[in-house]
């Protein structure tokens, strides 16, 4: 829920090539402070490892300093020698993690208080085993959220890896459909390393080469930067889009799309410096692409397409605000009457869903977060068997607003200005 419960809970590095998690954790909780976030960690210290060479570290100031990606509870400690006996954590020695080092440090009253060198041997973490199938379950660890946390997500990212297709197709098909009921959103990164898109013209192949086209998913180029600290395009628009959902009451009906980033520059992987123009950015929206636009006011993400664009063409699937809503609202209604689940199905349970979910998207459309609204329930939708069977189909009918995307302006000569003002 903040940044202090992340970094106690899952711990922290610069090192964000390494360890993705840290960089979402700095951009959701530093840069945009939006909560609550979910985490899955999929790297395992007690099997992604490897022994590291014991050696003879020299103190300063009482202190050694090893690695980070050392594992603090394989640390075995020793007095100068390998023969001697390992000291005892706590009594002896002190060790734990700071700014990007296990520090390890002699107590005063230990059997090392007077030692200038310690004998240390350590496993440290091996990331390299870490691949796609680990994220891959990873992402089916979704299905747990409301089973552990008592929440779903309604968007889903996984920073340097989402580039790939296994992950990419992974992402959409958990977003499709959570716990077997619920949606969400994915946002995928387009690959700009060497092997990727290094120039807007490119990227629209890009996509169509991992087969980026799922209403579930937001395809995103290239990457951004601020100062000397590198975001992937999807780290920062999930922020940004929490911070938009969060100033409307927590309603997903408005677009992320023309709102400011907290980056000071787009770059490709390697930090080559990407500058687009409106023209530029135009033509990735127009294949389905979010982007890093600074045109008018700093650096502001553009684009208000799902992937699925512009091969599908349904109003519902292809806008980002129109498509989050049908999700939120299908969400919302399901989380709302579970309740009411395995009640008697009769005439009062009907109306009383009916009623009060009209009642609920009349005051959406008081709020215009919906433009309008209403709910039946159609004989033609609910035949004579499934009734017997106990199954009611409820027709919601709902119409959010499109993002405004093109403001014309007709300018005109009126000569009759003339005749009025030289007469």
């Amino acid at each position: 829920t903040d940044w202090e419960d992340a970094v106690k809970k899952l711990g922290y590095s610069d090192d964000w090539k390494t360890y993705t998690i840290c960089e979402v954790m700095y951009s959701h909780f530093k840069l945009f402070q939006r909560q609550p976030i979910i985490f899955c960690n999929v790297l395992d210290p007690s099997t992604n490892k490897e022994a590291a060479a014991g050696a003879e570290v020299t103190l300063s100031g009482k202190q050694a300093k090893l690695p980070f990606d050392a594992i603090l509870s394989s640390l075995v400690v020793k007095a100068a020698s390998s023969s001697e006996s390992a000291l005892v954590k706590d009594t002896d020695y002190a060790a734990y993690y700071s700014d990007g080092s296990l520090i390890v440090e002699t107590i005063e009253g230990g059997a090392a208080k007077d030692a200038t060198k310690l004998f240390i041997s350590y496993d440290k973490v091996k990331t390299t085993e870490i691949g796609d199938d680990d994220i891959v379950k990873g992402i089916e660890a979704i299905d747990l959220c409301m089973a552990t946390v008592s929440i779903t997500p309604d968007l889903i990212i996984a920073p340097g890896w989402s580039h790939t297709s296994t992950v990419q197709a992974v992402m959409a098909a958990k977003a499709d459909v959570i716990n077997g009921i619920l949606g969400a959103k994915s946002i995928c990164d387009i690959d700009c390393s060497a092997s990727g898109a290094r120039s807007y013209d490119a990227v629209a192949a890009k996509k169509s080469a991992t087969n980026l086209i799922d209403p579930a998913q937001i395809a995103v180029w290239p990457q951004v930067k601020l100062g000397s600290k590198q975001f992937h395009l999807s780290t920062q628009l999930a922020g940004l889009m929490a911070k938009v959902d969060s100033g409307n009451d927590g309603v997903p009906y408005e677009s992320p799309s023309n709102k400011a980033l907290q980056c000071d520059g787009a770059c490709l992987e390697d930090g080559t410096d990407v500058t687009l123009t409106l023209e530029q950015a135009n033509i990735l929206n127009a294949n389905g692409i979010c982007t890093a636009l600074k045109f008018m006011n700093g650096f502001v993400a553009w684009g208000n397409y799902t992937a699925c664009y512009p091969s599908n063409t349904d109003i519902k699937d292809y806008f980002i605000p129109i498509s989050r809503m049908f999700k939120w609202v299908g969400n919302s209604l399901i989380k709302t009457f579970w309740s009411k689940t395995d009640s008697p199905m009769n005439r009062r349970l009907l109306d009383n869903i009916k009623d009060s979910t009209n009642n609920w998207l009349a005051g959406l459309v008081g709020s215009e977060y919906l433009l309008g609204a209403r709910v039946e329930i159609l004989d033609s939708e609910n035949p004579m068997t499934d009734l017997m069977a106990g199954i009611v189909r409820i027709h919601i009918y709902m119409t959010p607003p499109s993002p405004a995307q093109e403001i014309d302006f007709v300018l005109e000569y009126d000569t009759d200005y003339v005749q009025s003002a030289l007469a």
